[in-house]
């Protein structure tokens, strides 16, 4: 049992609008073959919540009204999802890009043999978690083992050219309850450790701040933690950063189809637009998300604290 979590709905955060949507963020299902410490969605083995084919079809219908043009696919492992190919293959027809949230370890697991492949050719953007260039580090937060199946999935990306003509981008999460060192110095060194060591290049360091919420929430709930880490966020909040927060121009969509305004609020069970009703894609089509407001909680520090921290990396 996870320890219980305080309840963050009641914020002095600053009120925000979405400017313009553009991006949908699909969460296609739990299931995941890691269970690593810093994940919020406590994915895992053992979930069995899957995006249903119907419900894909729908998402699509929504992304031809609402004219998105960035599908941003996550887990779990969403490459798990037994309609991943399929759903790739809509958004291709669509000419939308297309970023796929991997974990790199499933692309070494049996049975997904071919994804790399098949992610090449449909130049899918890969957005892969390496929370360290270390495989201690590593290992400790994501799993024995992990650290070495990354890097072979990495050798194998860039064997068909990813981080070099095709987009392969990082990302960087903190060990413990603090924020992330700068992006840029980051970048560097992981750029120069990994090359040097493996021989693997990449695109671009994405430093992601974890958030106070589900698996490592719980993490600093059992440490005695909690309190100092909202202090540590709150504390370093940043008003420039609000001006270019994910949650202004997407919307986050869960396995069944509902709407939130981001993946963390998404794991809140916090609905899009403070409503206090869930609203499903199939009811949104016509829907007008342009400066609507957007629902937010103390949790919304951890995207306006220090260099700022989106699913796009560092946000000034």
């Amino acid at each position: 049992m996870h320890p219980t979590l305080p309840k963050l709905v009641e914020t002095d955060f600053p009120a925000i609008r979405r400017d313009k949507l553009d991006t949908l963020q699909v969460n296609l299902g739990y299931l995941c073959n890691l269970s690593c410490l810093h994940c919020h969605v406590n994915a895992g083995p053992k979930r069995k919540e899957l995006m249903t084919r119907a419900t894909i079809d729908q998402l699509f219908e929504f992304i031809d009204q609402q004219g998105i043009t960035t599908l941003d696919l996550t887990g779990g492992a969403p490459e798990m999802n037994p309609h991943f190919k399929y759903t790739v293959s809509q958004a291709v027809q669509r000419g939308i890009r297309i970023i796929d949230r991997c974990n790199l370890v499933i692309l070494e697991e049996p049975g997904y043999e071919d994804l790399v492949g098949f992610l090449a050719t449909h130049q899918v953007q890969i957005v892969a978690s390496l929370p360290c260039y270390s495989s201690d580090n590593v290992d400790a937060q994501r799993g024995d083992g992990v650290f070495d199946k990354s890097i072979s999935a990495l050798q194998k990306l860039n064997a068909v050219d990813y981080g070099k003509e095709l987009d392969l981008r990082l990302v960087y999460n903190p060990q413990d309850a603090t924020l992330p060192a700068p992006q840029a110095r980051l970048e560097q060194e992981y750029k120069e450790h990994l090359f040097a060591h493996f021989g693997v290049v990449f695109t671009q360091l994405l430093t992601i701040t974890n958030m106070p919420i589900q698996r490592f929430g719980s993490t600093l709930i059992s440490k005695g933690l909690f309190d100092h880490y909202m202090q540590v966020l709150k504390a370093a909040y940043q008003q420039v950063n609000l001006e270019h927060l994910m949650c202004k121009s997407m919307l986050s969509v869960d396995w069944q189809g509902f709407l939130y305004d981001c993946d963390f609020n998404q794991m809140l069970d916090l609905p899009v637009g403070l409503s206090s009703k869930k609203k499903h894609i199939s009811d949104c089509l016509q829907t007008d998300f342009n400066q609507q407001a957007i629902t937010i909680a103390d949790h919304c520090y951890g995207c306006a604290a220090g260099s700022g921290s989106s699913c796009s990396g560092a946000l000034t």
